[in-house]
């Protein structure tokens, strides 16, 4: 994977509420994250993952809570500088800005609708949210209150240290995950997988998987357009992406699949309790958006996952 070191960095894509009112530790949300080696570790990793990529007001249990305001003017000196793509932040944000130039031309393309762009919200530890507040513990979300994506980039350590996922493309894969729930607010799919989950409790998990593959669908699809994606004075973003590239984004989906959280952690795999699909679910459908560029071959809500 290369980026154009000439692509414009577009901070106004991101909130960055890091050390702002939007931090400290989360009373609401007490789950813990895994700082090293030890007995619980398997735990701190369930737990990590239980949310990762998912939507996080779909089953909230909480009322959504206020907002804080992010500052800026740091990440925007940082990305204004040569050595900008060596910062995880700026080429983070330039990640979001490949994800959403790509959509707002994909989604008229594919599905007659006018792409709404949303910002991705970088904190520590805790964040408050539309959805409610929000620990570090619970991984990257989308909210769809406040329709936005929130990271605390220390969840890439994470994934290194702890799930073995340490390649780089597995950054741009979960961010286009996200996003991927964020179109899916856009169209209507994820009110209507709430209504359906009301309706149908007994069938709320079978749904939950279901949206959740389709958004690792549609990071495929992102994942196979990416190279032609541009910044707004028409700068490619990205120069390349290799097969080792989207081995790494497979590797990552396959570490963060149900039963594999549930083997990291000593727990019992029980089907009937996924929430976001087994590993070769993710694999198989964040493989067929890459292998077909194509969001509308990602229904997953027809026939058999």
């Amino acid at each position: 994977m290369e980026l154009n070191e000439n692509a414009r960095i577009d901070t106004s894509q991101v909130d960055d509420r890091r050390g702002s009112g939007g931090g400290g530790r989360a009373g609401g949300i007490p789950i813990p994250i895994g700082r090293g080696p030890g007995g619980l570790v398997g735990l701190a990793v369930m737990l990590v993952i239980a949310l990762v990529g998912g939507g996080f007001g779909l089953n909230a249990a909480f009322d959504g809570g206020g907002e804080a305001t992010g500052d800026n003017r740091g990440l925007e000196q940082r990305c204004s500088a040569e050595d900008a793509l060596q910062q995880l932040d700026c080429r983070n944000t330039l990640y979001v800005n490949s994800i959403q130039a790509y959509w707002r031309t994909a989604l008229p393309q594919a599905f007659g609708q006018q792409y709404t762009p949303t910002r991705t919200v970088f904190f520590e530890q805790a964040v408050d949210t539309r959805c409610g507040r929000a620990d570090s513990g619970v991984g990257p979300f989308y909210c769809p209150a406040d329709s936005q994506v929130y990271i605390d980039l220390s969840f890439y350590r994470v994934m290194a240290d702890q799930l073995g996922a340490a390649g780089e493309f597995t950054q741009p894969y979960i961010l286009a995950h996200e996003y991927g729930h964020h179109v899916q607010n856009l169209l209507g799919t994820n009110e209507q997988v709430r209504r359906q989950q009301q309706r149908d409790p007994g069938n709320a998990n079978d749904l939950s998987v279901r949206l959740e593959l389709q958004a690792d669908c549609y990071a495929g699809a992102w994942a196979r357009n990416a190279t032609g994606t541009a910044d707004d004075q028409g700068q490619r973003i990205f120069t390349s992406i290799g097969e080792e590239d989207i081995r790494q984004a497979v590797d990552a989906a396959e570490r963060i699949g149900d039963d594999a959280i549930s083997e990291r952690a000593n727990r019992p795999v029980n089907p009937d309790e996924f929430t976001h699909g087994s590993s070769a679910q993710r694999r198989d459908w964040f493989t067929r958006g890459h292998s077909t560029g194509d969001p509308r071959q990602c229904d997953t809500f027809s026939g058999a996952i």
